[in-house]
């Protein structure tokens, strides 16, 4: 089965949200036996689906145009085309080496299946796309919760990136599953963050660490991780100073808090997540490279993804750096923080051209029904 007819098996480009009955009502279904957990696992899936096809609509629109474009320009598989598709692929913010990579492997690929109409390389650049986000597994995809005991999470990033909103949908998505979370204000050089960190704790009913401004933040590290354990909270949140221009001092500030966390959790942090701004494109890139010289970071939060055109830097942060994306911003609301879906984001960017063959599909069938 070819990717476009298993994604159109998949997703269901008719629904829309006014389609989906609401979280409330179908957890009451649930409850009351109406529905199984198989069509409750079927609704959430179609909401993850809703969100990405709606998150990602400015990528798609204008990745689709240009590949349409392209396609209606270029009718034969040439040198030329792929010239061309590199330049829309580079202007995605999909990265140079990723371009690159991915324009080799197409070319290959056409030379094996004898594929000589632009046209029907379409479906095996969606093909290729969620091949190359795949590789480089070292990281595991999911976020480390532990079953028994304290997880702690550190939040890194530079200012202005989103990092303490993010951090408050990340709590508001814990607490919605029925754990318990505890904030650690550890970004003491601005008092605006520590108040912000706060708001967002009293908004989702989450009980804050905090010191004044300017305190050590290695010691906010000590009363919260100390507090969480005593009070048998489930998930513990960091958030950290966004200092990236001076490295020894950041990388030594988030060494000493490491350390006096494992000194109460030794297996602590569980994860590291960066936050990055996905409307800064290569920026971001750069910013991820940068973390990763100061520290193990294991994940990347990318916000704003819902407010750029240029959504191909998903697959340059996986591709170039081997970090798996694991929460996307797809929208200003609370629950729209959600756990990345590879195959999800990747329709995001094409279902209108996935679904689009269904009508050349069907058209063809008309031509052939008639020959007869």
């Amino acid at each position: 089965m070819g990717i476009f007819d298993r994604f159109k098996k998949k997703f269901k480009p008719e629904k829309t949200a006014e389609d989906l009955p609401s979280a409330e009502q179908q957890s009451e279904n649930l409850d009351d036996g109406l529905i199984s957990i198989d069509e409750f696992e079927q609704w959430e899936q179609e909401q993850i689906t809703y969100k990405f096809k709606a998150g990602l609509e400015k990528s798609r629109e204008k990745f689709q145009a240009e590949i349409n474009q392209l396609m209606s320009m270029y009718r034969k598989v040439d040198e030329d085309f792929f010239e061309a598709l590199e330049e829309i692929l580079i202007g995605a913010d999909v990265g140079f080496n990723t371009v690159l990579e991915l324009t080799d492997e197409l070319r290959q690929e056409a030379k094996l299946k004898n594929i000589t109409e632009t046209e029907d390389l379409k479906e095996t650049i969606v093909e290729k796309m969620v091949e190359i986000y795949n590789r480089n597994d070292e990281l595991p995809e999911s976020v480390h919760i532990e079953e028994d005991g304290l997880t702690v999470i550190l939040v890194v990033g530079v200012n202005g990136v989103g990092k303490t909103t993010s951090i408050g949908k990340l709590a508001h998505k814990y607490k919605n599953e029925g754990k318990s979370v505890m904030l650690a204000a550890g970004d003491t050089f601005r008092a605006g963050a520590i108040n912000q960190l706060q708001i967002w704790g009293d908004r989702v009913g989450a009980d804050v660490i905090r010191q004044a401004e300017g305190s050590d933040p290695a010691a906010v590290m000590y009363d919260a991780v100390n507090a969480a354990k005593k009070r048998g909270t489930d998930i513990l949140i960091c958030d950290t100073a966004g200092r990236l221009q001076n490295k020894g001092n950041l990388m030594n500030e988030l060494g000493k808090m490491k350390k006096v966390i494992q000194k109460v959790v030794p297996e602590a942090p569980h994860e590291v997540l960066l936050t990055l701004d996905a409307t800064t494109g290569q920026n971001a890139l750069i910013q991820a490279k940068s973390f990763q010289e100061v520290t193990d970071v294991t994940g990347i939060v990318l916000t704003k993804l819902d407010g750029t055109a240029k959504g191909g830097i998903v697959l340059a942060i996986k591709n170039e750096l081997g970090i798996p994306v694991k929460f996307v911003g797809l929208g200003e609301q609370l629950d729209d923080l959600q756990e990345f879906d590879a195959e999800s984001y990747v329709y995001g960017l094409f279902a209108d051209m996935i679904h689009q063959s269904d009508e050349l599909d069907d058209a063809a069938a008309e031509a052939v029904d008639k020959d007869d």
